[in-house]
């Protein structure tokens, strides 16, 4: 299935396998539509992966697929890109370099923002990608389904590890690293550095953070392994749809 998605602004086609959609991204959709009955309330998803997964763009599919099929409940996917401290604090506590990593994030306010997602109509930040800076309360949250994506989520580190206790279902994506490396370089590259640059970014920040996730976080209800394709598949027995 070919489909046009807005992903953080920009708009192309994405390709998803029919047999993926029919075994594994509908059953879970569906699987999230009734843990949100039963719960009679906002269903908080967590989606945690390391970078270069595709966890954006996976989102917005989910997203247009609850949108297609009467049968599920509408889903909306929330960044947690807007939880960067700004430019300036960065620079003030030398951090502009590390931007990404998990002390480059305001926690308390993820928190705060966390334990609002069971108003009726609550805000989200949003992250201006020409800016580089987040934009406070930018995005309405409608959806009785909501799928919170990042890095960090599932960090079992300090004030990290609480966040599960925001999370009513959690979803995590590994890859090898490998499968990730030319991908973030291919994604500076199209932000605009030379190759040499972007190959550098990612052996001083992006490796890290794709190590550190993959070491560091907790067990989801729901682990898919990201393939050399770009596909994904469910593992272990507790992953089961």
């Amino acid at each position: 299935m070919n489909v046009e998605l807005n992903v953080n602004g920009l708009s192309y086609i994405a390709s998803f396998p029919d047999q993926d959609i029919r075994e594994l991204h509908l059953p879970l959709l569906r699987k999230l539509t009734a843990l949100q009955q039963q719960k009679k309330r906002r269903l908080i998803v967590f989606l945690a992966a390391p970078p270069g997964i595709g966890k954006s763009t996976l989102t917005c599919f989910w997203q247009t697929l609850s949108h297609q099929h009467i049968e599920l409940q509408n889903l909306q996917g929330l960044p947690m890109d807007g939880f960067h401290h700004y430019n300036s604090y960065l620079d003030e506590h030398n951090l502009r370099a590390r931007k990404g990593a998990p002390d480059t994030y305001d926690l308390g306010l993820l928190k705060d923002y966390l334990q609002q997602l069971n108003q009726p109509e609550p805000c989200w930040p949003s992250y201006d990608r020409n800016l580089h800076d987040p934009i406070q309360n930018a995005i309405q949250v409608t959806a009785p389904i909501v799928v919170v994506e990042g890095n960090w989520l599932l960090l079992k580190e300090p004030g990290w590890q609480e966040l599960i206790h925001y999370c009513d279902y959690s979803i995590f994506i590994g890859s090898p690293i490998e499968n990730l490396k030319q991908r973030l370089i291919n994604r500076k590259m199209k932000g605009g550095l030379r190759h040499a640059d972007a190959e550098n970014f990612f052996e001083n920040s992006d490796s890290l953070n794709v190590k550190r996730v993959l070491a560091n976080s907790q067990r989801a209800d729901l682990t898919l392994m990201m393939l050399e394709d770009g596909s994904y598949r469910p593992v272990g027995s507790h992953s089961t749809l």
